[in-house]
């Protein structure tokens, strides 16, 4: 049953599209009322249901929320010197800047990218086309409850989960079988389009990011694209819709990603909303123009035994301004076996992580509800389990 401005599901728990090709487990999933925030803010602007009101330890404090970053700006990377060569002083220079970046913060800005602004444009101007589309048209790719591909609200897993102030639009684009072409939209015209030629774009700046942050490790520099095999790549479109009270919700739960790398574009005159979790306190960050913002997921936490982290972070609404984000995550394929190099492991820096299949802790993230770094659990080992 679907209602106007919202979404009334029970159905079966489907195929997770960007987990394998074997089909899940079957179980009940009863995700209730799922109000659509854009048709929230349109038709009763100052009405916030009962299920985006967070419990009063989850909300966002006005300080954190009003305070921009100054003298602790996340660390901002040129990649231009990082194209110089290896022999200069600008790459040297660069190359310790990302290394300082990895361990110490898990996020930074990477500045002359290579990426052709107009394409960054594009996409930002497509995907508020699509968000701006009549909820009838959006709700013709629908996000299924137990999947993460679609129109809607995803790691919604129960009827009285609380809500985030947002909506999502997001697809599977590599391996080609992850792909869902029925929820690929026909509107805006130029979407696929552009999409295909931003994926590619990104695609390319993270297998060279990659190369670079195996480098600050003292790693050959084609460790990671080795390892990966056909890495994934997904893209998520959010889209915050300003919020009478945003004391009193969250834009995204905190959470942090599950990717090797995630990439972040920001729309152009967006309400700042990003806030990452440093030393026990919510650090908003404010991207530069035409920047990527770039952060550590869980995957190279485990590879590198926690020497590069992945942080958690969240998203927080504006009052009066929206805000979109465009997010690629780049993994390793899901046929491949992870576990801590051996690079990262002596007496002093013991195992922290298992072995395990990257399909299965895939399948483990999209399956969880978002909340903190909880889900990097599946991979573990803590002190009394020896297994």
């Amino acid at each position: 049953m679907v209602e106007v401005g919202s979404f009334q599901f029970i159905v079966l728990l489907l195929p997770l599209e960007f987990v394998s090709m074997a089909p899940a487990s079957i179980s009940q999933i009863k995700v209730g009322h799922i109000d659509d925030v854009q048709e929230l803010r349109k038709f009763k602007p100052g009405a916030i249901p009962e299920r985006f009101i967070r419990d009063m330890a989850e909300r966002p404090t006005l300080t954190t929320m009003d305070t921009l970053l100054s003298s602790t700006d996340i660390p901002v990377i040129d990649f231009s010197q990082l194209l110089k060569g290896k022999k200069t002083d600008e790459f040297q220079f660069e190359l310790s800047k990302l290394a300082a970046s990895c361990q110490d913060w898990g996020f930074f800005q990477v500045i002359n990218h290579g990426v052709d602004l107009s394409l960054l444009e594009s996409i930002e101007k497509s995907a508020m086309e699509f968000f701006d589309l009549p909820l009838e048209e959006k709700q013709k790719y629908a996000m299924a409850p137990g999947t993460i591909q679609g129109y809607g609200q995803a790691f919604v897993f129960s009827e009285d989960q609380k809500l985030d102030w947002c909506n999502m639009f997001a697809l599977g684009l590599i391996p080609h079988f992850i792909r869902n072409p029925k929820l690929w939209p026909t509107k805006p015209a130029e979407f696929s389009d552009t999409l295909e030629a931003y994926s590619k774009e990104i695609r390319k700046l993270c297998q060279t990011l990659l190369r670079f942050i195996s480098m600050t490790l003292g790693l050959n520099e084609d460790v990671f694209s080795n390892m990966f095999g056909e890495a994934v790549q997904a893209v998520r479109m959010n889209y915050y819709p300003p919020c009478s009270r945003p004391d009193l919700v969250l834009g995204l739960s905190p959470h942090s990603d599950g990717s090797a790398l995630t990439v972040l574009q920001q729309g152009k005159d967006s309400s700042v909303g990003l806030q990452i979790l440093r030393h026990n306190a919510w650090v908003p960050v404010r991207p530069l123009p035409d920047a990527f913002i770039i952060n550590i997921g869980d995957t190279i936490e485990v590879l590198t035994n926690g020497k590069y982290k992945s942080v958690e972070h969240r998203a927080v609404t504006h009052k009066e301004k929206d805000r979109l984000s465009i997010v690629t995550f780049y993994a390793p394929s899901y046929e491949i076996e992870l576990g801590p190099m051996p690079e990262f492991l002596d007496e002093n820096n013991p195992c922290k992580y298992r072995r395990y299949n990257h399909g299965d802790y895939s399948k483990h993230y999209v399956t969880s509800k978002l909340e903190g770094k909880k889900t990097l659990d599946f991979a573990k080992i803590h002190p009394n389990n020896s297994s």
